[in-house]
């Protein structure tokens, strides 16, 4: 299967700005009892901003790529 980018450079930048302050935050306990969902919630958006896929875009037909990186090749 093969995954198409939809993700932008902006789009790309943020989630790795809120995924990692999301991830710290959850693990250094700022966050309180719910610190996991931090670390989920942000390991996720790293994830996402590293392979430039997001599912829920791919889903509802969302892309924030430039037309040359969301094309088939």
């Amino acid at each position: 299967m093969k995954f198409n980018a939809n993700l932008g450079s902006l789009d790309r930048g943020l989630r790795i700005l809120f995924g990692m302050a999301l991830f710290v935050m959850g693990y250094m306990g700022y966050i309180g009892s719910f610190g996991w969902v931090g670390i989920l919630v942000g390991g996720i958006l790293l994830l996402t901003a590293v392979f430039t896929f997001c599912p829920i875009y791919s889903l509802l037909r969302i892309s924030t790529a430039p037309k040359s990186d969301a094309s088939d090749e």
